[in-house]
């Protein structure tokens, strides 16, 4: 991770803590939403921080008209051998970044579920395997109200971990200026093995969680469901996303065991989406995020 964040920041400034949570969805086998306004570079991140390690990138540009077909890939008939072959499409790569997820329409959005959900896609009724490590990096804007759709809750809770992006501050702003004015950016070069993330998530997966931390992670589950604000809580697969993540956050941190920041540390970026908040909170300003801060303060953490 050190050397992810290190060659990452040869290309921006100030995006330690975000590379952090996208190596964890690395090895974890998770996907990644980045929500933000346009120009704080969430391209820019994608690409870097695919180049760092070294694997197959691919971007999707979504736009109204787009297909599964576009996505996916199609056959065609060869005229040379007198036979259809198959085409793949972008979705074959290790990370893919789909810019501007909600822009695409729920046909092409359904393409792109299977092959988060199955890793793999189907061309002409064929299922072909995605490439290992695969991994897709959506972002999403959310000023824009025209030509969107929204995304349905079954894509959403697909997600991990979900990535706010805010403007950088103002000390990163300025040696943002400064470093561009100087000519200082460079992109990110290969600085992590394939056979080293292979690793990486076998160890990651040997990491101990007590009987304390799965009874914790529970409690934060069952305290979305009882929530008088919450139309839809967390999902059993959110327990599950949280446990891998903070598997993964103490392999990278060099633990063999799950403590409860792991899990606190993590909740807000892996629950805060997966939940539905009713409308009348919503006017209030009251998100997914606020509620799930509220409710880590009222649990007792575990000491064991």
């Amino acid at each position: 991770m050190d050397r992810i964040q290190e060659e990452v920041g040869k290309a921006l400034v100030g995006m330690e803590d975000v590379v952090e949570l996208m190596t964890i969805a690395l090895i974890a086998n998770g996907h990644i939403l980045i929500e933000g306004v346009p120009g704080i570079a969430k391209t820019t991140l994608s690409k870097n921080f695919a180049r760092s390690i070294g694997l197959k990138f691919s971007r999707i540009q979504m736009t109204p008209d787009l297909l599964p077909a576009d996505i996916i890939g199609h056959t065609f008939y060869d005229m040379r051998s007198g036979e259809f072959k198959i085409r793949k499409g972008p979705i074959f790569a290790n990370v893919v970044l789909v810019d501007e997820i909600n822009r695409a329409p729920p046909k092409t959005q359904s393409a792109l579920l299977e092959a988060m959900e199955e890793r793999q896609a189907t061309i002409e009724g064929t299922p072909m395997g995605l490439p290992e490590p695969f991994m897709v990096l959506a972002t999403r804007n959310p000023v824009e109200i025209e030509g969107v759709y929204e995304l349905p809750t079954a894509q959403i809770d697909r997600f991990m971990i979900k990535i706010d992006m805010t403007y950088p501050s103002e000390e990163n702003e300025k040696e943002l200026l400064m470093r561009k004015d100087s000519g200082q950016f460079t992109e990110s070069k290969q600085v992590v093995l394939g056979t080293e993330i292979a690793a990486a998530k076998m160890e990651a997966s040997r990491v101990k969680t007590s009987r304390a931390i799965v009874d914790y992670i529970y409690e934060i589950l069952k305290r979305t469901r009882l929530d008088e604000r919450v139309i839809l809580g967390a999902s059993p697969r959110a327990g599950e996303h949280l446990l891998y993540a903070s598997k993964a956050r103490a392999y990278l941190h060099g633990r063999s065991y799950v403590i409860p920041d792991d899990v606190k540390l993590l909740a807000p970026h892996v629950i805060s989406h997966k939940i539905i908040v009713k409308p009348e909170y919503e006017v209030e300003s009251v998100d997914g995020r606020t509620i799930i801060t509220e409710l880590l303060d009222g649990i007792e953490v575990p000491t064991e």
